[in-house]
């Protein structure tokens, strides 16, 4: 007789029964360990996806899921991440969910990208299941709608493309940045408040750029990417200096058929782009609206305001923070002038005021490093050299700085004079080779030597004072975009993140580096940093001992304010593993947990959707483990209650789980149960500075002055969130509050502060 081969997911739901689960919960659990990538492998042996899926959309429990499980969390995702995917088929899944529980399929239909992928089975199977339910029915005609409209902006995108297909990688960067001059910008700049010209949305072309760029490195051959003096001569000759130097030649007029073919493409691929933030990924990752059919086209109907204004929420709580963090940069800046007033001077003279602007923003990137992501004063780069962070923050200003001055605000000034776009860049061109033999054309190249030796300078310190070149070097390869590594890796369809243009700034072409001065000077170094090490570098070695880091600095912090803290316990291994408790922390009766965990800055509601059904999904679960292993640790185990100075008399009576996540995104939502919150909000809220984000000065809104009211009214005791002394209980009351975003803003003769960081380009959409 043949045994019949066993599926974990069954074994598991029968134990579940067994244990006395009721089948609602035991289907839920099973699904949740689906999701969780369950089963873990055994030895060497891993099961692939494709392995996992067909064991559970074969398993017994799949077939008799009761009809209301499927609108519970676990199994709507489940059933997201099957139409999602193509290999694996569950005969008849679709029709039956469709007849039994049509709102968790319209759910799970809209969580599963499948808009966007008309070829896959699993739209055949959604369209087979219309004739169940009118509403399913209903579904599928909006997403013909939706097939309709993309294939129609593709092909307009593609029509666009062959008109360009000639061009190299540097050729397309270079219609770019003349595109960059005309749209983007500013024609009023000023080096203090950059800010984009009417009606050109810097963040959108960018990423527009990005994609074209991705485009031509798939089909690019290596040796177009390794750029010579020869090689870049003719590029130019051919497409730069007819447009800036030969007004009306043939060659010229080649250059501007040229450069008009750019925008018409640049505006197709624009269009592609916000369809699919705007309108398929909405109706993807919004569940505040829902798209209603009108004939041939569709309409937003918004059914949940305060869901759709929680991304806003969301969106102006980042900017509030760049702003704290700028004021908290300008205090340390203040104590180490006092110490040694020659410690930020750097560069020309004439340069003073911008420099220690740039000063200042690196300092405000190393705090927030530092502070909110653990980051250590030396990091390690792609090459494996290390990397002191100030410094490559520091040099990343400075080239801000440089491209700020010497090119978008001579720009501006030359562009005021003539009120000619390319008169002006012309002007700045020929003037850049009387002074000097300086490059300033609308894109920059140099070899890498020569870099090297130009940041060499700003590596300068007291113990080497004439900089440090294997330092300047590393600097160079933290924030390189290596454009052959990553055609290659894109014509071999490997997977793989694609930097931002902002991300890596330096785009390396061989021996050959490439700035867009147009990006450099206007994006937020801030956020580049933060995203260079935690989104591009999240696989880094040191990613672990960050998140220590953050863990370790908030128990500093609530130590100071007279909590007991006990940091990574692990309990005893048991049927439900609770696994390592982030933080612990104990004051007056009031017990809490924290999950902390590092994450990057998103900017799409997708990338955020991921996040919450991932990431703090499974924080929840696993808070609610630890949760219970500390409560069953403080009941039972004497030890551990005397490292958090507790007796078996003298035991919390209040319990705190929170989620600490690095990012903003789903600020204040419960996951499990338990309150999710960004680590920047504890940091502040135990600091009680929250005054800092306000603009305290005045100097992101541009109203710096000398006003005694309006200084009174933001002044660090008049924000204090703990007027009558700290405790515990006043401590959970502002998370849970969120009294540190209290939406009170100073005002004096009836004008409100504008609270927004200058420099935010790219911070978020």
């Amino acid at each position: 007789m043949v045994q019949r081969a066993t599926n974990y997911y069954d074994d598991l739901f029968v134990r579940l029964i067994g244990d006395g689960v009721s089948q609602r919960i035991a289907v839920e659990r099973v699904g949740t360990a689906y999701l969780d990538g369950k089963p873990l492998p055994v030895g060497k042996r891993k099961l692939t996806k494709k392995e996992r899926d067909s064991l559970f959309w074969s398993s017994d429990v799949v077939k008799g899921c009761p009809p209301d499980a499927w609108g519970a969390e676990a199994m709507s995702l489940a059933l997201a991440r099957y139409l999602g995917q193509e290999p694996v088929t569950a005969d008849r899944l679709v029709t039956r969910v469709a007849r039994e529980a049509p709102e968790a399929l319209i759910r799970a239909v809209r969580h599963s990208g499948l808009v966007l992928n008309p070829h896959s089975p699993r739209r055949s199977e959604v369209d087979e299941a219309a004739s169940e339910c009118e509403a399913v029915a209903e579904l599928c005609g909006v997403l013909d709608v939706f097939t309709g409209a993309h294939r129609e902006r593709v092909a307009a995108l593609e029509a666009q493309k062959a008109q360009l297909a000639a061009l190299s990688v540097f050729e397309l960067l270079l219609y770019a940045s003349l595109y960059a001059f005309e749209v983007l910008v500013p024609k009023d700049f000023n080096v203090k408040a950059p800010a984009p010209s009417s009606g050109a949305d810097v963040q959108v072309t960018w990423d527009a750029l990005g994609d074209l760029l991705a485009w031509k490195l798939a089909e690019a051959g290596t040796s177009s990417l390794k750029l010579t003096d020869d090689n870049i001569g003719r590029s130019l000759a051919r497409h730069l200096r007819p447009i800036l130097f030969e007004s009306g030649t043939a060659s010229a007029g080649e250059a501007l058929r040229n450069l008009r073919a750019f925008h018409a493409l640049m505006d197709a691929q624009i269009e592609l782009n916000e369809f699919i933030s705007r309108s398929s990924d909405a109706f993807s990752y919004d569940d505040g609206i829902r798209f209603e059919r009108r004939g041939n086209r569709l309409e937003i109907v918004e059914v949940d305001p305060a869901a759709r204004a929680a991304w806003q929420r969301d969106g102006l709580k980042l900017e509030r923070l760049h702003g704290y963090w700028f004021h908290r940069a300008l205090d340390t800046y203040v104590e180490q002038v006092a110490a040694d007033p020659t410690t930020w001077k750097i560069g020309r003279p004439e340069s003073a005021e911008a420099n220690r602007l740039a000063w200042l923003r690196a300092l405000q990137a190393q705090l927030r490093l530092r502070e909110a992501y653990g980051v250590a004063d030396e990091v390690t780069c792609d090459s494996g050299d290390t990397v002191d962070l100030f410094r490559a923050l520091l040099s990343l200003n400075l080239m801000s700085v440089f491209f700020q001055q010497d090119f978008l605000a001579a720009f501006a000034e030359r562009f005021d004079a003539s009120g000619d776009w390319v008169a002006a860049l012309q002007r700045l061109t020929m003037d850049g080779l009387r002074e000097g033999l300086q490059n300033r054309m609308p894109l920059t190249w140099s070899s890498r030597d020569s870099k090297v030796s130009n940041i060499t300078g700003w590596t300068v310190t007291k113990s080497e004072p004439a900089g440090n070149p294997r330092m300047a070097s590393a600097i160079l390869d933290f924030w390189t975009y290596d454009m052959v590594a990553t055609a290659e890796r894109l014509q071999r369809n490997e997977p793989g993140l694609q930097p931002h243009l902002f991300e890596r700034p330096v785009l390396k072409f061989g021996a050959t580096l490439v700035q867009l001065p147009w990006v450099v000077g206007m994006q937020n170094n801030s956020t580049a940093a933060i995203n260079n090490l935690r989104r591009l570098g999240a696989r880094r070695g040191q990613a672990r001992d960050e998140a220590q880091r953050i863990e370790a600095g908030l128990a500093r912090l609530l130590e100071k304010r007279g909590f007991r803290t006990l940091l990574n316990w692990v309990p005893p291994r048991g049927p439900d593993d609770a696994g390592e408790v982030d933080l612990i922390a104990v004051l007056g009766g009031h017990l809490f947990v924290i999950e902390v965990k590092s994450t990057f800055m998103r900017r799409s509601q997708r990338d955020a959707w991921l996040h919450a059904t991932t990431t703090l999904r499974k924080a929840g679960q696993q808070l609610r483990r630890k949760v219970e292993a500390v409560s069953v640790a403080i009941a039972s185990d004497p030890g551990f209650r005397a490292v958090l100075g507790l007796s078996e008399w003298l035991i919390p009576t209040r319990q705190h789980a929170w989620i600490a996540d690095t990012c903003i995104e789903c600020d204040h939502q419960r996951f499990g149960g338990f309150l999710k919150v960004s680590v920047e909000e504890l940091l502040i809220a135990l600091r009680d500075d929250r005054h800092l984000l306000n603009d305290p000065a005045g100097l992101l809104s541009g109203s710096y002055g000398v006003d005694e009211a309006r200084e009174a009214d933001a002044s660090e005791s008049g924000w204090s969130l703990y007027p009558d002394g700290f405790s515990a209980e006043r401590f959970a009351e502002v998370i849970e509050t969120e009294a540190v975003w209290d939406v009170r803003t100073a005002t004096r003769g009836g004008r409100t502060l504008q609270l927004a960081d200058s420099q935010n380009v790219a911070s978020r959409e």
